[in-house]
């Protein structure tokens, strides 16, 4: 950890312990004896903490009498990595587009204002962290919140819901009966993983394409989360399934250099052939997801395989080539 980090952990430990010792401080900061004498001299000296050793308790703390003389103790600003920023932004912006006057409007204000309190740790406020940093969703679809409320209570209560659902793939509405397994936000949406009694299957549903949803009396199927994932974890996104296959992909030169830091899978391959393409491999169980990720790169890749992804995304392109040259 950085200098900054060391200073914020020496005061969190001081503040919850009351008294620490130096061999404490060291193991925890994991830094030299000459180190960590430096650190407490500079927040003595320069940030004004009033940090003193306490010969009987054999530790430092906080002299509470000599702060109130001193100068006003500050510690300087700590910015964050950015898997915590993204993560406090998120929960921030969740909580936020919560229904501010629903029950649980009581229990949301407070946490609300703790996160503000975290992001407005560092020298600027959390209003303006959250001006100069954004969190852009992408094709987040409109979702009606008495449906979602409906699912999330019979997911909770183990009931099994009936459903009145508009497949888009299909454009058709059918009605299902679903044991809830667990909601899964993706891609700035949300789905419901349930066994379906139509199908007698695993099945994967949008929320905001469910028309109408009514909570029944009886108990919902329970299904592993072993086989869950063995039949929704293992493909790519969201359209995951038992039949697995492996895409492999062809990426230019150019667009090399950005795709080799994406990670599309967590089981992907990949190599740099001799004239610098990237190939990936990666495992698929639909081919919806993956061919409109495909597409967006337009002529800087190539489907080598398997041969019937390579015809649909040949098949996709034509289509919009004739739709762009009418």
């Amino acid at each position: 950890m950085d200098r900054t980090e060391r200073f914020y952990k020496i005061d969190q430990m001081i503040h919850e312990r009351g008294v620490v010792s130096f061999v404490q401080l060291m193991d925890a900061l994991e830094v030299s004896r000459a180190t960590l004498k430096r650190d407490l001299e500079y927040m003595r000296s320069r940030l004004n903490a009033p940090i003193v050793w306490d010969r009987d308790a054999n530790g430092y703390r906080f002299d509470s009498q000599h702060a109130n003389q001193h100068a006003q103790y500050t510690l300087p600003g700590l910015w964050f990595n950015s898997g915590e920023v993204h993560a406090l932004l998120t929960m921030q912006h969740l909580l936020s587009n919560l229904d501010p006057g629903g029950i649980l409007n009581p229990h949301i204000s407070p946490l609300l204002a703790r996160l503000n309190g975290l992001l407005g740790t560092a020298d600027n406020s959390a209003e303006e962290v959250r001006h100069r940093v954004m969190i852009l969703g992408s094709a987040k679809r409109s979702l009606k919140l008495v449906h979602f409320e409906r699912v999330g209570s019979a997911l909770l209560h183990r009931k099994r819901l009936r459903l009145t659902y508009f497949a888009r793939g299909s454009g058709e509405t059918s009605e299902r009966e679903v044991s809830p397994q667990r909601l899964v936000y993706y891609r700035d949406n949300w789905y419901l993983d349930a066994w379906c009694h139509l199908r007698n299957d695993l099945r994967n549903f949008a929320v905001d394409s469910i028309r109408r949803a009514d909570i029944l009396e009886q108990k919902a199927r329970d299904i592993s989360p072993r086989s869950m994932d063995q039949t929704l974890g293992p493909g790519y996104g969201i359209f995951s399934g038992k039949r697995v296959k492996w895409a492999k992909l062809r990426f230019s030169t150019e667009r090399a250099r950005w795709v080799s830091q994406e990670s599309w899978h967590p089981e992907q391959r990949s190599e740099t052939d001799s004239e610098g393409r990237y190939i990936l491999l990666l495992p698929y169980a639909d081919h919806r997801e993956l061919i409109m990720d495909i597409l967006k790169f337009g002529n800087d890749v190539e489907v080598l395989a398997p041969p019937d992804l390579r015809q649909r995304v040949a098949s996709e392109a034509r289509c919009l080539v004739d739709l762009y040259s009418r």
